[in-house]
C-alpha cells in the first residue's frame, strides 16, 4: 500500500498550525504563564492536538513502512528510531513528549504546568525534527 501523503500532510497541517499557536505562548514569561489559566489550558491541548498527530503520524509509518504494531504511542517513536528513520536522539526525546501526552490526557487533574511551560520551551523543534525526518520518506 505505502505511506498516503495526504494523510502525513493532513497532519503536519495540525502540527503546523499547533505549533504556531504555542510560539505565540512560549514568548510569555513563565510566571506570566503560570498565573494565566487560559493560557496553560491552551498550551495544554495545542500540545496534544501536536502530539497526537505526530503519533498518529508515527503508527501509519509504522505500519506501511516497517510493517509493526506498537503497542503503547512511545513504542512507536522507539520503532522509527530503531529503523534509522528518526535519530537515536529525536526517538528518545520524542518517547518522552508520547509519555507526557499520556498525563496531558490521563492525569488532566495533576499537570504540573511549570512542566508544559518547559515543554514549550524546550520540546517544539523536535516536532519540527519529526516533520522534516517524514518528509524524507516521502521524497
Amino acid at each position: 500500500m505505502g505511506l498516503n501523503a495526504a494523510l502525513i500532510q493532513a497532519r503536519f497541517d495540525d502540527i503546523r498550525e499547533s505549533l504556531e499557536r504555542l510560539e505565540s505562548i512560549r514568548q510569555r514569561p513563565r510566571k506570566e504563564f503560570l498565573a494565566d489559566q487560559d493560557l496553560r489550558d491552551l498550551a495544554s491541548y495545542r500540545l496534544l492536538v501536536a502530539i497526537e498527530a505526530a503519533i498518529q503520524i508515527c503508527y501509519h509509518v509504522s505500519a506501511q513502512v516497517l510493517h509493526k504494531a506498537p503497542t503503547e504511542y512511545a513504542e512507536c517513536f522507539a520503532f522509527l528510531g530503531e529503523a534509522g528513520i528518526l535519530s537515536q536522539a529525536l526517538s528518545e526525546r520524542l518517547q518522552r513528549m508520547a509519555r507526557f501526552r499520556n498525563v496531558l490526557v490521563h492525569r488532566y487533574w495533576d499537570v504540573d504546568y511549570s512542566r508544559v511551560y518547559d515543554v514549550l520551551q524546550r520540546d517544539l523543534d523536535d516536532l519540527r525534527e519529526f516533520m522534516r525526518a517524514i518528509s524524507e520518506l516521502l521524497g
